[in-house]
C-alpha cells in the first residue's frame, strides 16, 4: 500500500505554528485571569461592550520626581515654584502658570480643539470653590486685624413652589458684634462666616462661569444658548458645604446671565459622595497611615520642618501641643494664603494686645506653601496607598461619573453638561485616581474637565485619518490642558479610548461602584 506525503509547504508550516503558539497564548492568558478576583477581570475587559481590549493595569505608580515632591529642595530652596500667591489675576501671556488665588481653568483663548473627526458628546467639570475666608480652625488664636465682609450677603431662605403660597423676602445673613456678649470668637473678629467665599472670589466665580460658556457654545457649540432651553441639558451639583452653593450662584450667572431660580442637585449630608461624606473606614485609615510616623518620608518632613513650627507658634499663639496645626502644615498654608490672596498683611506677634516687629515675612509663608504642596503630593501620590486610599474614599463618585459615561453612550443620558461644585479634597482625590504625573495642591477655582467624544461619523468613515479608530474616546483636562498620568494605561489623556477608562474605573470600584462598600469596610480586599 502506497504511503501518502503531502507536499512540504514552509508557508503553511509557519502559520501553522504561529496559529498554535497563539492559541497557546490565549489559552495560558485565560488561565491566568480565571484566578483574577473580579476587579482585576474587569481591568482587562471592556468595561461596556464586553470584548477583550488591551489590558488595562489598575495598580499605583509613582509620579514623576520634581520640585514639588523633593522634600530637600523644600526645605533649602527659595520661593515657590514661580506659583502665584499674591493675586487672582494671571497676565495673559503667563495664563496656565499655577495660581493658588484663582487656577487656571479652559478658556476660549488658549482651547485646543480637536479634529473634526471628533464629535463631543457629553461634558462633565468638578472644580474647587474659588476663593474665601480661612475656616475658623485654621485662624490663631487671637488674630491682629478684622476680617469683614460688608461688601456682600448670603442670602438664605426657602421658598415654597406650589401655587397659593406667599412669596419669601430675600433674607440674607449679616454678621455683627455684639457688645454684651462676653464670649470672644476663636480666631478673626469681623463680619464674615469663616469659611466664606469672599468678594473677590464670587467675581472669579462669575468669570469663570462666562469663560466655560464661551468654550463649550461659542467655540464649539455644544451646549444651548442663553435663550435656549439649557435648563433641560445643562445641570449643577453642589456639596452641603454652603460655599459651593455661594459660587454656584455666581457661576451661573456669568454662564447663563439669569438670575432666576435654578436647581442645584445635592445628596444628603452623610453620604454625599461629591464632598465626600460618606463612611469609608479603610479609606479614612489609609489616609490616616500616610499622615503618621509609620511614613517615614510624613516623619521625616515633621522632624526637618519642625524649626518652622517653632517659628510660626512663636508668631501666631498657637501652643505647640495642638495637633490641627502640627500634624501638617495645613491649618498655616491655609491662614496665610487666604491673607495673601485677599491683599491682607501678614501676622505679626501680639505683645499686651498690640502687633509687635516680630513678624510673618514672604520667605516664612513660602517655605510654608513650599511644605503645603509636598504634603498634598505626598498624601495623593507618592505614597503607596495613595490610590487606594483615594478611590475607596472617593469610589462612588468616581462610579458615578463612569455611569454618565455608559448612560451616554447608551443614548439613554438627556444631560449634555454636569456640573460639580467641590473642594480640595474631592479635586485631590480625582487627581490621585488618574494617576497624576505632578501632583499639586489644587487651588483656589481648580477645575478637571472630562469631555466624551464619538468618532465614527459618516464623514470619518469615509476618510482615512491616523489620530484613531472609531469609536468613543475621552478627554481629560486639568487647568485647560491634557492630563498626564503616570499609570501607562492612561498615560497623556488626550483621546483615550473610553473603554480603557471605564475598565481602569472599575477595576478600581467595581462597575457601578459594586465594591466600593466592601472596600471601604474591609470585606473586599484593597
Amino acid at each position: 500500500m502506497a504511503l501518502f506525503f503531502p507536499r512540504f509547504q514552509p508557508r503553511r508550516v509557519a502559520l501553522t505554528a504561529v496559529v498554535l503558539a497563539g492559541a497557546f497564548y490565549c489559552m495560558s492568558q485565560y488561565i491566568n485571569m480565571s484566578s483574577l478576583p473580579k476587579s482585576g477581570l474587569l481591568a482587562v475587559l471592556t468595561a461596556s461592550s464586553g470584548v477583550v481590549t488591551q489590558a488595562v493595569d489598575p495598580k499605583w505608580y509613582p509620579p514623576s520626581s520634581n520640585q514639588v515632591n523633593n522634600l530637600t529642595g523644600v526645605l533649602h530652596s527659595e520661593g515657590v515654584y514661580g506659583f502665584i500667591y499674591n493675586s487672582s489675576h494671571t497676565p495673559d501671556d503667563k495664563y496656565g502658570v499655577y495660581n493658588w488665588c484663582n487656577m487656571p481653568h479652559a478658556r476660549k483663548k488658549e482651547y485646543v480643539k480637536p479634529s473634526d473627526d471628533y464629535e463631543l458628546i457629553y461634558v462633565e467639570v468638578i472644580q474647587r470653590h474659588h476663593k474665601r475666608t480661612p475656616y475658623a480652625a485654621n485662624a490663631f488664636p487671637v488674630e491682629s486685624y478684622r476680617w469683614d465682609c460688608n461688601n456682600q450677603g448670603l442670602y438664605y431662605f426657602g421658598k415654597p413652589f406650589d401655587e397659593g403660597h406667599n412669596p419669601p423676602a430675600q433674607g440674607y445673613w449679616s454678621g455683627f458684634t455684639s457688645d454684651i456678649n462676653p464670649f470672644t470668637p476663636y480666631g478673626f473678629v469681623g463680619s464674615c462666616q469663616f469659611p466664606q467665599i469672599s468678594a473677590g472670589g464670587l467675581d472669579d466665580s462669575w468669570v469663570h462661569g462666562k469663560d466655560l460658556y464661551e468654550v463649550y457654545h461659542d467655540l464649539l457649540h455644544f451646549i444651548p444658548g442663553r435663550d435656549e432651553d439649557w435648563r433641560s441639558k445643562v445641570k449643577f451639583r453642589v456639596t452641603n458645604n454652603q460655599i459651593t452653593s455661594q459660587v454656584a450662584g455666581m457661576f451661573l450667572n456669568g454662564m447663563w446671565q439669569t438670575t432666576d431660580s435654578v436647581p442645584l442637585l445635592i445628596q444628603q449630608a452623610d453620604i454625599d459622595s461629591l464632598e465626600p461624606r460618606y463612611s469609608c473606614a479603610v479609606g479614612k485609615k489609609l489616609t490616616n497611615a500616610i499622615m503618621s510616623p509609620s511614613n517615614r518620608e510624613w516623619q521625616k518632613h515633621l522632624t526637618e520642618g519642625q524649626i518652622l513650627f517653632d517659628v510660626l507658634d512663636d508668631i501666631s499663639g498657637v501652643p505647640k501641643d495642638d495637633q490641627g496645626f502640627h500634624v501638617s502644615f495645613d491649618h498655616y498654608y491655609d491662614n496665610l494664603s487666604a491673607r495673601q490672596c485677599h491683599d491682607k498683611p501678614l501676622p505679626c506677634k501680639l505683645v499686651d494686645g498690640k502687633n509687635s516687629s516680630t513678624c510673618v515675612d514672604q520667605e516664612l509663608a513660602e517655605a510654608v506653601f513650599r511644605m503645603g504642596q509636598w504634603e498634598y503630593s505626598q498624601m495623593y501620590r507618592d505614597a503607596p496607598a495613595s490610590l487606594a486610599a483615594s478611590f475607596t474614599s472617593y469610589g462612588v463618585w468616581i462610579a458615578e461619573l463612569a455611569s454618565h459615561l455608559r448612560g451616554v453612550m447608551a443614548g439613554n443620558r438627556e444631560t449634555l453638561y454636569l456640573h460639580n461644585f467641590a473642594h480640595d479634597g474631592p479635586m485631590s482625590r480625582v487627581l490621585s485616581i488618574l494617576q497624576i504625573d505632578v501632583m499639586v495642591w489644587p487651588g483656589m477655582g481648580s477645575e478637571i474637565v472630562f469631555e466624551l467624544y464619538k468618532k465614527g461619523s459618516s464623514k470619518s468613515r469615509d476618510e482615512s485619518s491616523s489620530s484613531g479608530e472609531p469609536g468613543y474616546y475621552v478627554r481629560v483636562l486639568f487647568g485647560g490642558k491634557p492630563l498626564k498620568s503616570s499609570n501607562p494605561s492612561l498615560g497623556l489623556m488626550e483621546m483615550v479610548p473610553v473603554e480603557t477608562l471605564l475598565a481602569y474605573f472599575d477595576g478600581l470600584t467595581g462597575k457601578d461602584g459594586n465594591e466600593v462598600k466592601g472596600k471601604c469596610d474591609g470585606s473586599i480586599p484593597t
